[in-house]
């Protein structure tokens, strides 16, 4: 399977186990809020049943409404079981705001046997979904009726009224599941157009610096013939022409050496090695080198074996950069260089006296293509890739790059490779 199926998979799983994690808990939150819903109706039910022990006016009412008794009032008695109903409905939606309870509500009132019955004014369609509380009515009323009143509290859809509760919970969820979602799919959208793009580059830079070595191999070529023949005043003009073929070559190699390894061919074969005697020939080489130019280059090599796993190559062309990078930046370089075992790691610090890096390109120093803007000018030539190489190489050998400058004193660069033992 391939990364990018991987990557959409675990996505997919994660925002699924999300959902399921919300739903558990807006199950818990209905639960909640169902059991919370039920203790407010009973301490309603408990003053509702207060209110209506003892002998009132609303029970009075109640009361005349349920005989169907008109003595006492000028009225038929359908007009008083209109009234009694509403005056009933207001004193029990007035106990239920009073604890919190402002949902839709109906209810009726009635005997045991049912020989007497009070229909609340406001009543729910037989097809609603409806739940019933009770409470039994004691004192006046079952003792002018002679039987057990109940008076039974109806309240409908009580799972949207709980949802209605959660929306606090729920749309907050909801909404930011769906701007995760989002978020990803246009960050893995953004990485793989990216990547593409990347790729194509690559594959054109890898492209057109294997069109160029063709050309450049056969102009040294034709230098090498016309120095045979050439008279002191071509030499001259013959050297210039081969010091910039080495040097375009020396770019062209670059520029391949580092797309094979971003393109994750597996170009490093880490073999164990005494890096010591490598390092040795490397500083002997660079002073030998820079003998002819106004450096001045010392190295302290630690008297003991560097065991590491190491493909050397790539790992001597590393420290190469380094000290080129070194010699580059100062009018009369001083560079010293100090290899050491320290805490089962080898270290490996090139010093040196140059302009040094401010702060803020220290971070993107090792980017590729990225060079310290200097104006419109540079002075030293490049392309920004030395230090890119030098990060992905060291990288590839377990290890890491440390940088430390200050403009105007110099720059050190410490590289950290783990010792191998085995």
């Amino acid at each position: 399977m391939s990364k990018r199926g991987i990557y959409i998979g675990l996505f997919v799983i994660c925002i699924i186990g999300l959902a399921v994690v919300q739903y558990q808990y807006l199950k818990l939150g209905v639960n909640l809020a169902k059991v919370q819903f039920n203790s407010r109706v009973g301490q309603a039910s408990v003053e509702i049943k207060e209110g209506l022990t003892s002998e009132n006016q609303l029970t009075f009412l109640v009361g005349r409404a349920l005989q169907e008794d008109t003595e006492f009032f000028t009225m038929s008695i359908d007009s008083v079981q209109d009234a009694s109903s509403h005056f009933l409905y207001d004193y029990v939606a007035e106990k239920l705001v009073k604890h919190g309870i402002e949902t839709d509500f109906s209810y009726q009132l009635q005997t045991k046997d049912t020989a007497y019955y009070l229909a609340s004014p406001k009543r729910f369609d037989v097809q609603d979904e409806i739940s019933t509380y009770p409470v039994e009515i004691l004192g006046y009323l079952p003792e002018i009726l002679q039987n057990r009143v109940i008076l039974e509290l109806q309240f409908k859809n009580l799972n949207s009224f709980y949802l209605a509760k959660l929306n606090g919970l729920t749309l907050p969820s909801l909404l930011f599941l769906v701007g995760i979602c989002i978020t990803v799919l246009w960050a893995l959208r953004t990485f793989y157009w990216q990547r593409n793009i990347i790729t194509t580059t690559n594959e054109f830079i890898n492209n057109l610096t294997h069109e160029l070595k063709t050309p450049v191999f056969s102009i040294g070529l034709a230098t090498k013939i016309m120095a045979e023949k050439a008279t002191g005043e071509q030499q001259p003009v013959l050297n210039i022409i081969r010091q910039q073929v080495r040097r375009l070559t020396a770019h062209i190699d670059k520029v391949l050496e580092l797309g094979n390894l971003e393109s994750g061919k597996n170009v490093l074969r880490l073999q164990r090695v005494d890096f010591r005697p490598v390092l040795q020939k490397i500083c002997h080489e660079f002073n030998t080198l820079v003998e002819l130019e106004d450096v001045e280059f010392q190295y302290i090599l630690n008297d003991e074996d560097y065991p590491i796993m190491a493909e050397v190559f790539h790992l001597e062309n590393t420290i190469i950069n380094v000290l080129d990078n070194a010699k580059k930046y100062a009018e009369r370089p001083i560079i010293a260089l100090e290899a050491g075992i320290k805490e089962e790691k080898l270290h490996i610090t090139v010093k040196d006296n140059g302009k040094g890096i401010a702060k803020q390109d220290m971070e993107r120093i090792f980017q590729k293509y990225f060079r310290v803007n200097e104006g419109d000018v540079h002075n030293v030539k490049g392309y920004g890739l030395g230090l890119s190489y030098v990060k992905e190489v060291v990288r590839r050998h377990k290890g890491k790059v440390q940088l430390k400058s200050e403009l105007g004193i110099g720059t050190e660069v410490t590289l950290t490779i783990p010792l191998c033992h085995e």
